[in-house]
């Protein structure tokens, strides 16, 4: 794999632009361009560029008996949403208000969220206190991202398209 700072060379014909940790990877899957592939074991969100290239993210998943396998797709996309903590979570955090405004410092969902047509479960990016967890198994069910990643990705993806979580 390559750091994404490859991109550079590639990036007027693809019409990318660099994240802070993410990497133009080769790609060798049967995936449409635009899809959005999530590995639980490997921590990283893949977007499909073509037959042979992917932009690889480094992510935190679902930590264990909250995880989730198959397919979805992306059903809305929302700049400095608030949060809710979904049921889940509540019983685990009574502590937690019942919304934290969108740009809060203790917002979870950070930047940017886009959300899946699966109940409660959004791509997002991260509060500054949670930053550390990209890269473990950590979240309720959420893939969270870096906040200059999510950006990012954001900016690439489309309400429709489909996102697989695989093993």
């Amino acid at each position: 794999m390559r750091r994404l700072g490859a991109l550079a060379i590639v990036g007027a014909l693809l019409g990318l632009s660099p994240a802070e940790a993410a990497q133009l990877v080769t790609w060798n899957d049967s995936y449409p361009p635009g899809t959005i592939v999530i590995s639980q074991s490997a921590k990283r969100l893949y977007l499909v560029l073509d037959a042979t290239k992917a932009i690889a993210y480094p992510v935190a998943v679902a930590k264990p008996g909250k995880e989730w396998l198959g397919p979805a797709r992306i059903e809305g996309k929302f700049v400095e949403p608030a949060w809710s903590p979904p049921e889940s979570v509540r019983i685990d955090h009574p502590e937690l208000p019942d919304v934290i405004p969108g740009g809060a410092p203790n917002n979870p969902m950070g930047l940017r969220a886009i959300t899946l047509d699966r109940d409660e479960i959004a791509i997002h990016g991260t509060s500054l206190s949670m930053r550390a967890s990209v890269g473990h198994a950590a979240s309720y069910g959420c893939i969270r991202m870096y906040n200059e990643d999510v950006v990012d990705l954001f900016e690439r993806v489309r309400v429709g398209e489909p996102v697989v979580m695989v093993r």
